[in-house]
Order: structure tokens, then sequence, then C-alpha cells
């Protein structure tokens, strides 16, 4: 399939005539003029409702942005990822981590392999060990039960599982405590120890090749405090392995019998549904993991069969490539009204940045046209106290996602989810109308805080409710997001499924690691700032204050 220069074509440039039109109108005048907008405007996606109608956009807008999703085939190339295509032309590789959610009994066969098949495989093997782990059969090298799982992984390895388990741990056997380490950093290992016992403790080792820095140097430390707890012969009893290097895992002292592979066609940051997601398996058990999986295979099937005016990820694509591209806004802010995805913002980074934080087209030409946002956001109403200021009022506009529930996870207490979805309604209606200066001066405000209290809103939202996060809603809100991503970066002509660009600091750092063992005055081939660091770093290490 060709790649599209999308900035070239005749729909890009009818959308940048079009946008001078559209900037100097406000949403309060957009609603005036179209009161049906916030029926018309609104999408269902399995049990997703999506509300676009306080968007900087009409019906024109809808309609062209529609027209250059059809000149870029973003809806074929999704087709051909469902396929099997090699997308990933940089690696050679399919992309198809929407076959991990597809349902047993039914088949895909790449490469002369059915893949379905496998993925069957593995996600039984995974949820026979956790039903060992559950009910004791399987214990510690002392005969303990497991009561904690400790992941270790790092980027997609570490994110979607952490996320996935902050949001669904009610749902699990609160027997069975999950912690999840990642940086290098050693004090993030040594915090997540402290009140484990390792009699009772369960290491899932995440790395396809078994050889990622910061997650084998975790895995070391890991293993050193099991073992001289228990012996070096507790290795095979108290960790497995999410990998694909039987050789590696071996070497280790894991079984290779508790090795649980995944495939080259599954990116890290669209791995939390693949054997990746073992600990959080662990934590909330293979039934809800299944639903787990069914909710991304509901917005699956919604991606790859609905027209482009209802299909709630393209829609959310489009209007994103709107705002990037035709009005210059750098960043997008996700703020779910559930302190359960607290975690979700932080899981969107790198699932949105790193796909879509590209500079050349497909075909390795220069890209003259922006691409992916700064994803970035917390839990509301925390963030209410700390940056919406900017969000209200500040010289920077950021297009934002308002996140809500019907019920919440827990029994109200005392009318808390009220109160916290008021809050939700309350932004999205702020951000959208504000309040004008003569509504201001109306209240009796003096004139000199007037400009001070004057909310100039037209700052633009997309509210998505659900009836309540379940570990199918979960997966909806994953898959929805994932096929936003896949659609701009289709868009923009771009690899949305390598990452080069995390190569270049890790040699580096390689490189570098020798080098703070050597002795003051050594020779080093850095910058004269770098070296100048690494200097001055030594120095502190090896000389601490009194």
């Amino acid at each position: 399939m060709p790649t599209v220069h999308i900035d070239q074509t005749s729909q890009w440039g009818a959308l940048r005539d079009h946008a001078e039109e559209v900037k100097p109108r406000h949403l309060r005048d957009l609603f005036a003029q179209d009161p049906d907008r916030a029926t018309r405007m609104t999408v269902p996606a399995g049990d997703l409702h999506l509300d676009f109608s306080k968007h900087r956009a009409t019906a024109v807008t809808m309609s062209l942005l529609a027209d250059l999703a059809a000149e870029a085939q973003v809806q074929e190339r999704f087709a051909a990822m469902l396929r099997g295509e090699r997308l990933n032309v940089t690696e050679d590789r399919a992309v198809l981590h929407t076959a991990l959610r597809q349902p047993a009994g039914t088949s895909l066969h790449v490469d002369g392999q059915d893949v379905i098949g496998d993925v069957q495989g593995v996600l039984g093997r995974m949820e026979h060990f956790c039903r060992r782990v559950h009910s004791g059969d399987w214990r510690g090298a002392t005969g303990e039960r497991i009561r904690s799982v400790v992941n270790i992984g790092i980027g997609g390895s570490d994110l979607g599982p952490a996320m996935a388990y902050e949001a669904l741990r009610a749902y699990g056997d609160r027997r069975v405590a999950c912690h999840f380490v990642s940086n290098v950093d050693g004090d993030d290992i040594a915090e997540n120890l402290i009140g484990l016992e390792p009699a009772s403790t369960l290491f899932v080792v995440a790395s396809k090749t078994f050889t990622t820095l910061e997650t084998m140097t975790n895995a070391a430390t890991a293993k050193s405090w099991i073992t001289t707890a228990l012996g070096d012969g507790a290795v095979a009893r108290h960790f497995v392995a999410v990998s694909t290097n039987a050789e590696a895992v071996a070497d280790f002292g894991i079984d290779i019998e508790q090795m649980f592979g995944f495939w080259d066609w599954v990116g890290g940051r669209y791995s939390v549904d693949s054997a990746i997601g073992l600990s959080l398996m662990l934590g909330i058990g293979p039934e809800h993991f299944r639903a787990f999986l069914d909710g991304f295979h509901q917005i699956d099937r919604h991606t790859a069969t609905a027209p482009a005016e209802v299909n709630a990820p393209l829609q959310m694509a489009l209007l994103g490539v709107w705002y990037r591209n035709f009005f210059g806004w750098q960043s997008h802010a996700v703020l779910p009204y559930c302190q359960e995805l607290s975690r979700f913002p932080a899981y969107l980074q790198q699932l949105d940045m790193e796909s879509n934080g590209k500079q050349v087209h497909l075909d390795g030409t220069p890209l003259d046209i922006d691409t992916g946002p700064i994803v970035w956001g917390t839990a509301g109403t925390n963030g209410q106290h700390a940056y919406y200021q900017l969000l209200h009022q500040g010289t920077t506009i950021v297009p934002a996602d308002l996140l809500g529930f019907g019920r919440p996870v827990h029994d109200d207490l005392g009318g808390h989810h009220d109160l916290l979805m008021a809050n939700l309604f309350a932004q999205g209606e702020a951000l959208a109308f504000g309040r004008p200066a003569e509504t201001v001066r109306a209240a009796g405000i003096p004139a000199e805080l007037v400009p001070h209290r004057t909310f100039p809103g037209n700052r633009p939202t997309t509210t998505i409710l659900a009836p309540r996060l379940t570990p199918s809603v979960l997966g909806q809100l994953i898959a929805l997001y994932e096929h936003k991503v896949f659609f701009q970066g289709a868009l923009w002509g771009i690899n949305s499924f390598d990452q080069w660009g995390v190569e270049l600091g890790k040699v580096l750092a390689q490189q570098i690691v020798p080098e703070l063992a050597a002795e003051a005055g050594a020779v080093m081939s850095h910058d004269p700032s770098t070296n100048a660091l690494i200097e001055r770093y030594r120095t502190l290490r090896d000389h601490p204050p009194d």
C-alpha cells in the first residue's frame, strides 16, 4: 500500500482553508446555531458513550476530515493490519496485537501459522499456572503459599500490567498482592521489597529477549534477595519468565516450563493483553482477564466495521489531527474522573508518543507536518487543584478527554460519586463555554477584577462515559486509544510500530557505564559538558558530604 503524503493532497488544502473559517468561531455560537449537535455528535462504541459535541468543529469540518481519512485509506490500512500484513516496514513485521484478544475457536493464518491457536495455547498455560498459585498448589521453596507477586519489567512490560492492576485490583483476590518494579534506580526495587517475605514472594521477569538492561539488573537483585534467604535452589519456585529466550531463562535458573512466550508481532506498548499480562492475571484471576480481552475485541470489531462518521477511534483521531496540524496545538490531556485510572494517562503517554513521535514518512522522506502530541494528565479532581488554571485561563489551549462512569467500582460512600461526576460535567461545560466579561460585570465584580475573573472558554473536550469500570470496559478503553493512535499514524503516513528513538541513549549509556568505574582522569570521548558531568558525579559518589 503506497505512502500518501497527506499534506500534498487537495483534501489537506481544503481543511487548511476551512480552519481559517472555524478558528474565530466560539463554541457558544456553534451550539446556538446547531442545537442538535449534542445528539448528532455522539457515538456509541461497545459500552462507551463518546460526546464530541464540545469540539471546535462543524458538520463541514467532520465531512472534510472524513474525506482526508478516505484519501489516506486509513480504514483499508486497519483491515490490512487485521489480516497480518507487514505494516511495520522498518522491522519487516506484522502488527497483530488484535490477535491477542480474538475469541477461541477463530483462526488467523499468517505465513502458514495459525496465530490464534498459538495465542490460545499461551493463554491456557497462563490460566493453569494462575489457578495453581491461587489454589495453593504452586508454593514457594519452603512450602509457603504465594502472597506477593512482583512484576519486573520496563516500558510496556511494566506500564500496561501496572496500570491495569491498579484499575482492576478490586476484582482480584486480595490474598495475592501485586507489585511492579521497572526503574533501574535501586530505590525502586528496595522500596517494593520492604515488607515482603521471600518465602511467599513470586517474581515475574518480563523481557522478550531476557537481556533488557534495566529489567535484568533488577532481576539479578531479586534473585540475590531470594537466594540469600532461601538458597540457590529456591529460584525455580520463586521466578517465572515472560520471554522468548529459553536459553537465557534457563541460565538464570528459571524452569523453562514456567516461561510464557509472545511474538515479534506484539509491540511492548501493545502487549498488556499478551503473556506480559501474567502478573495482571495473577492479580485479578483468569475469568476477569478473559473479560478484559473481550473488551478489547468489542472495540476491534467496532473499529473494523463502523462507518467513518460513527467510528469512535477514527473520530478521535481526526479531531486530534485537526488540532495538531490546523490549529498548531501541541499537547493533549487525558483526565479520568476515576482514581483507579490514575495511571491511565501515563500508559497512554507511551502508547501515543512512542508510536507517533516520528519525523519521517514510511518511505523515509522527511515530514513537513507535525505528528504526535504530548500526552499527559492525572485523575480528576486532583488535577483541578493543580494545573486546571492553565487549562481554563492560560494562553496555551489543550484539548482534553474527560473520562467518567455511571457507578463507582466500590459502593458509593455518602454521595462521593455524584460529587465526582458533577465536577467532570462542570469542567467540560466551563472549558467549552467559559464566562464572558459581561457576565462577570453583571455579577457585580469590581471593574479592576473583571479581566481576572473572565474565562474565555472555547477549549475543546471529548467526554467518554461508561456504566462502570470493569475488566471489559478497561479493555474497551485501551483498544479505543490503540486504534486512535493507529489511525493518526496512518493519516500522517508514518510507522507507528517501531521505536528507534529509544536506542541512541541506551547505546551511549552502555559506553558510559565502564567510564563511571574508571579512575579519575581517565580519557573520555564525550562532549565537554558530558565529560565534566561524569567527573562531577564520580566526585559526588566517592566523596559524600559529612
